[in-house]
């Protein structure tokens, strides 16, 4: 079995991951293992390995030599590269830049498809409806439709009212 990095030297490293049931493996010299720190566990690039080698270095802010740090954490690039997480909600902003692609990969997209409380989802929809509704008021505004404009502010004033409620 050839090392799936250098594809030159034969593999003798060998890890599996399992998630959801699904089996992921990959193959490494030991030398390409070595120079990703998976002999030595402390260094072992978790990112590295889930997103495809290497691909967590485009978290870096925009190819500057300048490593980036969390001002309310004091999390940095490489602490994301060994643990594969962030530290705190600030880190999505400061590593925002190559974040998105990241995250798009690791988990098909970027926006929450599951399950949530059906409370929330209540909530989702209103403001759904309202940010619609919103929409509809400034296209009808524009177009000088008075009347439909009047009906649409007092579906968006119901809503809201039922919102606070």
């Amino acid at each position: 079995m050839i090392c799936e990095v250098c594809q030159q030297e034969n593999a003798t490293v060998h890890l599996t991951q399992i998630i959801s049931g699904k089996m992921q493996k990959i193959d490494l010299c030991e030398k390409c293992a070595k120079e990703k720190g998976v002999a030595d566990p402390a260094g072992f690039s978790l990112a590295d390995m889930l997103l495809g080698l290497g691909a967590a270095d485009e978290i870096k802010g925009g190819g500057s030599s300048e490593e980036l740090v969390c001002p309310q954490c004091g999390f940095t690039q490489p602490d994301f590269k060994k643990t594969g997480r962030l530290g705190c909600p600030q880190c999505y902003v400061t590593f925002s830049e190559g974040l998105g692609v990241i995250l798009k990969d690791m988990h098909k997209g970027t926006q929450h498809k599951g399950k949530i409380p059906l409370r929330a989802a209540r909530a989702q929809e209103f403001q759904s409806r309202l940010k619609s509704l919103h929409s509809e008021l400034q296209t009808a505004v524009q177009s000088e439709n008075y009347e439909q404009a009047a009906s649409l502010r007092d579906q968006i004033h119901t809503l809201e009212t039922q919102l606070k409620n």
